[in-house]
C-alpha cells in the first residue's frame, strides 16, 4: 500500500470518528420531534477533499454505527440517514470536483443543500409513515410546516458551517502532512467575505430555530 493511500485511509477514518462524535454529542431539537446534528459537515468536508466516494463511505460507516448504537429507528432509519447525508455531501463533492475553486465550492454546497431538501421531502412522504408509525395523511400534513423548514434549516446550517470550517480543517490536515499541499491558493479577501456570509446564514437559522421552539 503506497503512502498516499495510507494517508487517505487514515484521514477518512479520522473523519468517520469525528462525524460519529458530532452526531452523538451535537444533536439539538429543531422542529417538533426533528433534531439536527452536524455530522454532514464532517462528511462533506471529506468529500470536498477526496471526492464523492469518500463522502459515501463515511456516510455508510457512520449511519451503520448510529443504527447499532444510539438510533431507535433500525434499518429504515439507517437508510434514511444514508440518503439524507449522501444527497447533500455527495452532490456537493461531485460538483466541487468539476469546479475546483472557491465559487465552485459555494455553488456545490448550495446545490447539495437544495438536493437534500428535494430528496428528503420525497422520501419523508414515502418512508416516514413506515418507520414513524403515522398514517400517510398525517405525514402529508407535516411536510410543509415541519419537514420542509427542518430540511431547509439543516441544509443551510450544514453549508454555512462547512464554509467556516473547511479552510481551517484542510490547513490542519496539510500541516499534519495527511493531504497534499494546495497548488491553487484562494485570496484571503474572498474568504473573509465568505465567512461573513456564512455567519449571516447561521444567525438566520438559529433565529428560525428559536422562533419555531417558541423562545423568541
Amino acid at each position: 500500500m503506497n503512502i498516499s493511500r495510507t494517508k487517505k485511509l487514515t484521514t477518512t477514518g479520522m473523519l468517520c470518528a469525528l462525524s460519529y462524535a458530532a452526531m452523538v454529542v451535537g444533536r439539538i431539537p429543531l422542529i417538533l420531534f426533528l433534531k439536527y446534528d452536524p455530522k454532514d459537515v464532517i462528511i462533506v468536508i471529506g468529500g470536498l477533499i477526496f471526492g464523492p466516494l469518500t463522502s459515501f463511505t463515511i456516510t455508510v460507516i457512520v449511519s451503520v454505527a448510529q443504527m447499532l448504537t444510539v438510533s431507535g429507528t433500525g434499518m429504515i432509519g439507517c437508510i434514511m440517514n444514508i440518503i439524507s447525508s449522501c444527497s447533500f455531501a455527495c452532490t456537493a463533492a461531485f460538483i466541487y470536483q468539476k469546479r475546483h475553486k472557491l465559487s465552485g465550492a459555494v455553488l456545490a454546497l448550495f446545490c447539495g443543500c437544495g438536493c437534500q431538501v428535494a430528496v428528503m421531502m420525497l422520501w419523508n412522504y414515502l418512508i416516514a409513515p413506515i418507520y414513524m408509525g403515522y398514517p400517510r395523511e398525517a405525514i402529508v400534513e407535516l411536510l410543509l410546516p415541519a419537514f420542509l423548514p427542518f430540511n431547509l434549516i439543516k441544509g443551510g446550517l450544514n453549508a454555512a458551517i462547512t464554509m467556516l470550517l473547511y479552510k481551517p480543517v484542510v490547513t490542519v490536515l496539510r500541516r499534519s502532512n495527511l493531504i497534499e499541499p494546495s497548488h491553487n491558493p484562494e485570496k484571503a479577501q474572498l474568504n473573509i467575505g465568505l465567512s461573513l456570509g456564512a455567519l449571516i446564514v447561521i444567525i438566520t437559522c438559529v433565529l428560525l430555530i428559536l422562533s419555531f421552539n417558541g423562545i423568541i
